[in-house]
């Protein structure tokens, strides 16, 4: 999976329109292989990424969790905390 893509589900405040977009671009530019499609396939493309957004969107609203909501701030810092170690 792309590195880029992150949780998006069981956040308080939940997830904007624009992080669920940004993670259906990242899916499609990696499954596509392209980060800017031709002007032949830009209409698939952008297409793809509109409807990977919507299926996104409803996933994220029909999962159910007994778990309390996620912290914005806490993941960022355990994150910052995986790079350290990783990266040093």
């Amino acid at each position: 999976m792309c590195r880029n893509i992150k949780t998006l589900a069981n956040f308080e405040p939940p997830a904007s329109e624009d992080e669920v977009r940004a993670s259906a671009l990242q899916f499609v530019r990696k499954v596509s292989g392209t980060t800017h499609p031709s002007r032949a396939n830009e209409a698939a493309f952008n297409r793809a990424v509109e409807e990977v957004t919507v299926a996104a969107r409803l996933l994220i609203d029909s999962i159910e969790t007994k778990a309390p909501p996620r912290n914005r701030e806490e993941e960022i810092r355990k994150a910052r905390e995986r790079t350290a170690k990783r990266f040093g």
